[in-house]
């Protein structure tokens, strides 16, 4: 397969953990446990291919609207897996972010939070992005906030500027972003962010994508032209080498 290149930041929304339990006749929960589960495996996949940074949208600022059960189900997870993985990711290289509102997460949410990304920080295979608590507007807002804090003069408000008032502050744009479950649509996520992300829409339910189907988005994301705005190059110069390849040559489907 010819090479080309890998994403440098892919985003997921990660939807339909919900509906898969409910077609097998499970309690919502066992979906969302399910879900964590594939984390595990997208994150080591995106990992393995030299992927730098993967977003992965958890729990949208809108959630908190959800049966308080539920919401309190999915962050008990959230910090079980906190928990179980801190060590994982040391060992793996794995920077651990949260990106959103926390001024509504649980204070042991938080602590937990902290600790993990204090303990990765200098990692710097993967950063691995949890967006919680989060909604594309509420960060643009937010943003806009710390501008006017600043006391900056119009002058001063650029694309770079406001980027770097961001959470997502020092990582790249998403070059993919990857909706599951069979909607098509952003739902307030990395709103700024995707001016020129490509999407990928696949009726799959979060908890069976797999690493294989991963791979399908990315391969699908390396036939297109990306041009920016700019007139495409007939000679086919957007194919690079492979990130994270070792220079092997081997495409993307023979990296598992």
């Amino acid at each position: 397969m010819e090479k080309r290149t890998i994403p440098r930041h892919i985003g997921i929304i990660m939807d339909g953990n919900g509906r898969w339990a409910e077609m097998r006749g499970l309690p919502r929960f066992e979906g969302h446990k399910m879900g964590v589960q594939r984390v595990k495996e997208i994150t080591e996949a995106a990992s393995g291919i030299g992927v730098e940074v993967l977003s992965l949208y958890a729990f949208s600022i809108e959630n908190w609207m959800r049966p308080e059960d539920e919401v309190s189900v999915i962050m008990g997870l959230l910090e079980e897996s906190l928990r179980g993985e801190f060590l994982n990711f040391i060992k793996e290289g794995i920077r651990f972010k949260v990106i959103g509102n926390r001024d509504k997460l649980p204070e042991n949410i938080k602590s937990i939070i902290e600790t993990v990304e204090q303990a990765t920080e200098k990692n710097n295979r993967l950063i691995l992005q949890c967006a919680l608590s989060y909604g594309g507007r509420d960060e643009i807002i937010r943003a806009m906030r710390k501008a006017i804090n600043k006391e900056l003069i119009p002058e001063d408000i650029t694309e770079d500027h406001i980027g770097g008032l961001l959470d997502t502050a020092g990582t790249p744009d998403p070059d993919l972003i990857i909706r599951t479950s069979g909607e098509q649509r952003l739902s307030n996520f990395l709103l700024w962010q995707s001016a020129y992300s490509e999407f990928y829409f696949t009726s799959t339910l979060w908890p069976d994508f797999t690493k294989e189907e991963l791979l399908e988005a990315i391969h699908e994301y390396q036939m297109r032209d990306r041009r920016f705005g700019k007139v495409s190059n007939s000679s086919g110069s957007l194919a690079g080498p492979l990130a994270g390849s070792g220079g092997s040559g081997f495409g993307v489907r023979s990296a598992f």
